[in-house]
């Protein structure tokens, strides 16, 4: 098998469906399969996307929600590609896209994974598909909105090309090509992450590794991520900011001095906070 394409769905049977199909709508020059997790969705939406792809798709059904990274896991383990494929159940494949990344992850064997460039609904980039390794600095002026004119302080990468292919450290979770090699070398993805954060630590990993990170700005997918206006669930929130804490924690805090780590907790906290009482007083 040469590529292993794994999408966990929560109650989200419209997206998930529409994201399988783009995929399924073009003809490949290589062989895939296409892994749908179910992370315990309480809806139908795991009963009627068996009925609708029938024996198209591979289907897990979790026994309970452990997470984003967890769900992706089960997949991961059971996929046999030479290719892993990490997708968002909220996105839509263009064409051309898949075998684009292939023939490069082919023809160059010192990259671990690779991403595209991902667009919002609207046209607009979404910015985290290509990224700088957050650190504390960087992470400083993006968090309190401080403009910068560092080239070494610039999180998303704002001054490169959207549409090049360029080394990074970073790609997004919605959309991650990897290489089994490197996942076999540094292992899956870190289940302490519930939500957020698992594909950062995981890029951090595979580069520390020695494999290359690739964003391969000329291929697209659209990714549909809801309004940033809309009230959140606090949940939700609550992983943001945890996923900060246990990246801080686990890469960076045993480099740092006590008062470091002491500012960086208490300001991820006091974030946390900010954002949950804000969260308050936006429309459902």
């Amino acid at each position: 098998m040469d590529l292993s394409v794994v999408i966990v769905n929560y109650q989200t049977f419209e997206l998930t469906k529409n994201t399988v199909n783009s995929i399924l709508e073009y003809d490949y020059p290589f062989t895939y399969e296409i892994y749908v997790v179910d992370n315990a969705s309480s809806d139908d939406s795991l009963a009627r996307l068996q009925d609708y792809f029938a024996d198209k798709v591979k289907f897990i059904a979790s026994k309970d929600n452990n997470g984003f990274a967890a769900g992706n896991n089960q997949a991961l383990r059971q996929a046999s590609g030479k290719y892993q494929l990490l997708l968002n159940s909220d996105t839509i494949v263009w064409e051309n896209t898949l075998e684009n990344i292939y023939d490069y992850m082919e023809s160059h064997t010192d990259v671990g994974a690779c991403g595209c460039r991902v667009l919002l609904e609207d046209g607009e980039l979404d910015k985290a598909c290509k990224r700088s390794f957050p650190n504390v600095k960087n992470s400083f002026f993006r968090l309190f909105h401080i403009p910068t004119n560092s080239k070494d302080d610039n999180y998303n990468l704002t001054d490169l090309p959207d549409d090049e292919v360029y080394e990074i450290d970073c790609l997004t979770g919605a959309f991650m090509f990897i290489r089994k090699d490197a996942l076999d070398e540094i292992g899956l993805l870190d289940e302490t992450f519930f939500m957020y954060g698992e594909d950062i630590d995981l890029c951090y990993r595979i580069k520390q590794a020695g494999w290359k990170i690739i964003y391969y700005g000329s291929s697209k997918i659209t990714h549909l991520k809801g309004a940033s206006s809309k009230k959140q669930k606090s949940k939700l929130i609550y992983e943001f900011y945890r996923a900060m804490y246990i990246y801080y924690k686990k890469h960076h805090a045993g480099e740092s001095s006590f008062i470091v780590n002491f500012i960086v907790y208490l300001g991820i906290a006091i974030l946390c906070l900010l954002k949950l009482f804000l969260n308050m007083f936006k429309k459902s």
